[in-house]
């Protein structure tokens, strides 16, 4: 929804130079010919008309029904705010719309002894001056995907955080026959990564199931790549550590093995340094 708005309030102006332009090209009678011009302005959603004392007079006319149910009824608390222009014509602001829940704007027109009050949906009309792309099938199978893939994620993140805490139970009640340093690492490792691949997937879900984007910008990426490393890392450091001191407890010839690992780690975190300060750099420039 935000998204959308932005994209409208950006190209305002020529988004609304068509929507006049539209309405004055349509034909005269509106209702008559509602079912016309739904079906060929697929962006059009329902058209109706009102009084000048804002009362019904028209049936509401949708895409597959008319609806002469609120024939009568005030609607006057949709034109508190009612302003129209030289040519007659008022185009409201973006909002969330009571029958379809899309992002629309309602377009006024003053004609005759009546109001025509026209709901546009914005994505289709988006679309169709070709500042966003949005197909509907794709975009319901898209989704479909990712929340299946976000949702087997969330569960594999959940078993290995169930995991690491049955680990840290059963070390808890077998302290004298236990590894302590081995399971408690093991404990940590698996909920550190459980909970790495679940925010992963929630990543996924927000972004791309509840509040999915018509554009994909690169810093959504970054940070989702970015939060997902550093869990990683996180977890490496962890295993780093556990190795020391498994070493030096055991046996300080397999030292070098542990410095290795150590060297890797740090080379990580480094690279994920300098991946940060480049896509700053690059923001920045940008800007």
């Amino acid at each position: 929804m935000r998204e959308v708005i932005n994209i409208y309030r950006k190209h305002k102006i020529s988004v609304d130079s068509f929507v006049k332009s539209l309405i004055n090209s349509l034909p005269k009678d509106y209702i008559g010919r509602a079912p016309e011009i739904l079906r060929q302005y697929r962006y059009i959603q329902l058209i109706y008309g009102v009084d000048h004392e804002f009362t019904q007079q028209t049936p509401i006319v949708c895409r597959k029904e008319a609806d002469a149910r609120q024939i009568g009824s005030s609607k006057s608390h949709y034109f508190t705010k009612l302003n129209l222009n030289q040519d007659g014509i008022y185009i409201s602001n973006p909002y969330i719309h009571y029958r379809t829940g899309k992002a629309s704007i309602s377009v006024v027109y003053a004609k005759d002894d009546l109001y025509y009050v026209f709901d546009i949906n914005l994505i289709y009309l988006l679309e169709e001056l070709k500042l966003i792309e949005y197909n509907s099938l794709h975009d319901k199978f898209k989704r479909m995907v990712y929340f299946l893939g976000s949702s087997f994620l969330a569960i594999v993140s959940l078993a290995l955080i169930i995991y690491g805490g049955y680990v840290f139970v059963a070390l808890m009640l077998s302290l004298e026959n236990a590894d302590f340093l081995h399971d408690i690492f093991k404990s940590i490792i698996s909920m550190t990564l459980g909970l790495a691949i679940f925010d992963f997937a929630r990543q996924i879900f927000e972004h791309e199931v509840m509040f999915q984007s018509f554009h994909q910008p690169e810093e959504k990426a970054y940070k989702m790549l970015s939060k997902f490393l550093i869990a990683i890392i996180i977890a490496l450091a962890i295993e780093t550590l556990m190795v020391v001191f498994k070493i030096a407890l055991d046996n300080y010839a397999n030292m070098l093995s542990a410095f290795y690992l150590l060297i890797g780690t740090t080379v990580l975190l480094v690279g994920l340094g300098y991946f940060y300060k480049t896509i700053k750099t690059a923001s920045q420039e940008e800007e």
